[in-house]
């Protein structure tokens, strides 16, 4: 846990002359959970079929309120996923957010540092069990085989907000280089090959909301476009080349005293160039949506209900073995929360799935086939202080 209070010191550095004046508000809270994975076929987050407790997060996150108008925040997280993540701690995110102008009708400010990307309703809060709307996020939007790359990048984003009578109007931009692993490979490359992902400049992204007067419904749509470059070592089965994704995601919520309904529609070009010559150029696109709905039987119990539909053009050339399993997922999703007290939950779920769309190629490797229809169960108890 000593890297988040590393970075904190480090962050506090960049505080300009008169912050440090300024009487810090320091905040520290942490977090702790641990699922149970059982499915009837494939794996997910771990050997799934004989049961998983291969799902474990805990994290630390601090904030230090420098200045009124300057707040400093960092998280370190473990993460245990599968084969998709082996518990090394992993800074989160770390950033300085200045306010530079605020009035009663608008405030602009800027981020800058390890910023969680603006996409989508819950990709900002992904990271914390108790913010998610499930034990795990709808896969066909969100997806945890490339976590890392969605969640955060390292750059600059500037925002801003006007108030109206017609409600709240906001906006993102800003560019970043994103944190490309081992997974991001798997998941484009459709193996861990010798050789160095990077990317070739800072990735853009723009988030666009509107939220009604009463905060009950909020419409989005956000975007990135990542640019990136293999450069493969001596071992590799594959040439240099390039991979282009293009990410855009519609979002939709509606808030009423103790239902939540939402909904989010994405759209993804994926371009691969230069990798075989026998394949000297690819494109596929991926589409992903899902409606959702939770309602509070009591303060602290929750029911949650939602489909999901992801469907994907993989045939990448000589990349890899084509599997139509692989292609698309028709996903159901009943779940159920129950908030023992403030710090202390427990959430159930059950998913029927109808293809392999969600599922990791690190753990599911296109030589070794998916079943198409398949259950999964989880059980998760989460901690807060």
């Amino acid at each position: 846990m000593r890297g988040s209070w590393v970075a904190i010191v480090v962050l506090a550095l960049w505080t300009p002359a008169v912050a440090q004046a300024v009487e810090p508000a320091l905040q520290l809270h942490g977090f702790a959970s641990q699922a149970l994975v059982w499915t009837s076929d494939n794996r997910f987050f771990g050997d799934s079929p004989d049961g998983s407790l291969d799902f474990t997060e805990l994290g630390l996150n601090g904030s230090w309120r420098a200045d009124p108008r300057l707040l400093l925040a960092a998280q370190v997280l473990v993460r245990r996923a599968g084969e998709m993540s082996d518990a090394t701690p992993w800074l989160d995110y770390a950033l300085a957010d200045a306010t530079l102008v605020s009035a009663p009708t608008h405030r602009i400010g800027l981020r800058m540092g390890r910023i969680k990307n603006p996409i989508g309703l819950y990709n900002e809060t992904r990271d914390v069990p108790f913010t998610r709307p499930g034990i795990f996020l709808p896969q066909v939007v969100y997806f945890d085989r490339v976590r890392n790359m969605m969640l955060a990048s390292d750059g600059l984003m500037v925002y801003g907000e006007r108030y109206t009578d017609l409600g709240t109007f906001s906006a993102t931009l800003g560019a970043g280089l994103p944190l490309l692993d081992a997974n991001v490979e798997w998941n484009y490359l459709l193996d861990d090959h010798d050789g160095e992902l990077e990317p070739e400049h800072p990735v853009p992204l723009l988030s666009l909301w509107y939220a009604d007067p009463a905060e009950r419904l909020r419409l989005g749509l956000s975007g990135a476009a990542m640019h990136s470059r293999f450069d493969p070592g001596s071992e590799a089965a594959i040439g240099a080349g390039n991979l282009d994704i293009r990410y855009w995601l519609a979002s939709a919520q509606y808030n009423a005293a103790n239902w939540t309904l939402a909904g989010e529609y994405a759209h993804i070009l994926i371009d691969w160039r230069h990798f075989r010559p026998e394949a000297d150029r690819h494109h596929a696109i991926q589409t992903g949506w899902y409606l959702q709905a939770a309602y509070r039987l009591s303060p602290a119990i929750e029911l949650m209900l939602r489909y999901e539909e992801g469907d994907a053009d993989r045939r990448l050339g000589d990349l890899h073995l084509h599997c139509p399993a692989s292609d698309h997922s028709r996903i159901w999703v009943v779940g159920t929360r129950w908030d023992l007290g403030r710090r202390l939950m427990l959430r159930l779920e059950y998913q029927r799935h109808h293809g392999g769309f969600t599922l990791s190629y690190r753990e599911n490797p296109p030589g070794d086939g998916v079943v198409e229809d398949w259950d999964l169960f989880a059980a998760q108890i989460s901690l807060r202080f």
